[in-house]
């Protein structure tokens, strides 16, 4: 399984349910890496997109622990085990675990490959993600040159869970 993410210079992913900066690059990095996926969130990660909308040619499964929530064109799931059944369907290459918080830190385990595209900057933030140069069992092994938006440095970087 994959993971895919934004973090500041200090793992730093929001503030407020919302993103800390939108790159266009990252955007469109983000939409080509899983267009044609399986996407796995939360429900306030679903609820910050434009009208609440799922995310188009991809598979939406949104956990929640809200037993009545629903969500047109999502696949909504109330538990890690019924999260687990869901995604036994699918191959685990195309699932990208998308975010928040929460879930990023409940399924982090389960990932062998992060894509995080890594701003040089330190923003104002209420919402991490773990750092994984500091975790024994993920390594670095690809990055990008790097990128500028404005006056923003950033970089994609691949991570893989060492075997």
């Amino acid at each position: 399984m994959n993971l895919i993410v934004a973090v500041d210079k200090n793992w730093a992913i929001g503030k407020n349910n919302e993103l800390l900066v939108r790159i266009p690059a990252d955007q469109k990095f983000f939409r080509e890496t899983t267009t044609g996926k399986v996407v796995v969130m939360g429900r306030k990660t679903l609820e910050s997109f434009p009208n609440g909308l799922p995310l188009k040619n991809r598979t939406n499964i949104v956990l929640t622990r809200n037993p009545n929530y629903q969500v047109k064109d999502a696949i909504v799931v109330h538990s890690m085990d019924e999260l687990h059944e869901e995604l036994k369907k699918y191959n685990s290459e195309d699932i990208f675990v998308i975010g928040g918080e929460k879930i990023y830190e409940q399924m982090l385990d389960e990932c062998d490959i992060a894509h995080v595209t890594k701003i040089n900057y330190a923003y104002d933030a209420d919402a991490y993600f773990p750092n994984l140069d500091e975790k024994d069992d993920w390594e670095l092994v690809g990055d990008s040159e790097e990128q500028t938006y404005f006056d923003l440095e950033f970089y994609f970087y691949l991570y893989k869970r060492k075997q």
